[in-house]
Order: structure tokens, then C-alpha cells, then sequence
């Protein structure tokens, strides 16, 4: 017997767990793009500006659409939607609740990876100053030691 058309659009095409592993994978570039953009040096005199129109500008609208620029979590839904039209994911449905599903449980999985990498960044800088510290003091006198510069890139 042949079924409802209604019943095969919303047929699980991809196993399920092919979907989970796209959704943990698939969520790397996008907390990347969103991380850098939102908080790496290379894109820092664009986000001041965005933070300062953010903050100065008069139109509601105009100030939020700057701020979207500054927030990693605002930022990774829009992010999420670029790649989301990109790779066509969907989750559980093969229709547009796929999609829907899809960016939330996306947005979610970034986000759960930004804030890993941000207190994995935090131990770093905080394990590089300790160093630093005992190097001073082994050095005696609490005297820094001289740093060359490196001409920027």
C-alpha cells in the first residue's frame, strides 16, 4: 500500500545518528567564524566600531544590528543560518521544522564549544602569567626580563 504523500515528506531520510555527528561536526566552523569575528584581533578595529555604533547610534535598529557584530551568541545564529543554507543540515524532519531544529540545536552545540574555548583561552593567559611571575622572581629582585619586540605582522 503507498503512503500519504505528508507521511513520506516527513520520513527520516538520514539516520539519525549520521545527523548527530553532522551536528557536532558541522558546529566547529561555525563557532570558529563567530568566535573570530566577535573576539580575535584581526577583526578588532571593525568590532570597535560596531561596539561604538552600538552604543552611540540613535535608531533602535541601527544599534542592534551593530551589536549583532560584538555578541558571539547573536552572532553564531546568523552564522548558523549562512551555513545552514550552505549544507542544507536538517534535523529530524526533511522539511522546513528541519531547518528550524536545526539552528537552535546548532546555535546550542557552538555556543557549548565557545564557551569551552573561551575558559580553555582564560587557563592559557593564566598559566603565561604565572610563568612569567616565577620567571621574574628566579630572576631576582622581582626585575622583569627584557623582552625583544617583534615587529608587528
Amino acid at each position: 500500500m503507498r503512503q500519504p504523500r505528508r507521511a513520506k515528506r516527513n520520513r527520516i531520510d538520514v539516520p539519525l545518528a549520521t545527523q548527530v555527528v553532522w551536528l557536532f561536526i558541522l558546529a566547529i566552523p561555525i563557532a570558529s567564524v563567530a568566535w573570530t569575528i566577535t573576539h580575535e584581533e584581526v577583526f578588532r578595529e571593525p568590532r570597535e566600531y560596531c561596539v561604538r555604533c552600538s552604543q552611540e547610534c540613535r535608531s533602535l535598529v541601527q544599534r542592534k544590528f551593530f551589536y549583532l557584530f560584538t555578541c558571539e551568541y547573536c552572532f553564531s545564529h546568523y552564522v548558523t543560518a549562512f551555513f545552514l543554507v550552505l549544507t542544507r543540515y536538517k534535523l529530524l524532519y526533511q522539511d522546513w521544522r528541519g531547518y528550524v531544529i536545526a539552528l537552535f540545536a546548532l546555535v546550542w552545540v557552538t555556543n557549548l564549544y565557545m564557551t569551552i574555548f573561551g575558559h580553555f583561552r582564560v587557563d592559557l593567559k593564566v598559566g603565561r602569567i604565572e610563568a612569567k611571575k616565577m620567571e621574574e622572581e628566579v630572576n631576582g629582585n622581582g626585575q622583569p626580563t627584557p623582552q625583544i619586540q617583534r615587529p608587528a605582522a
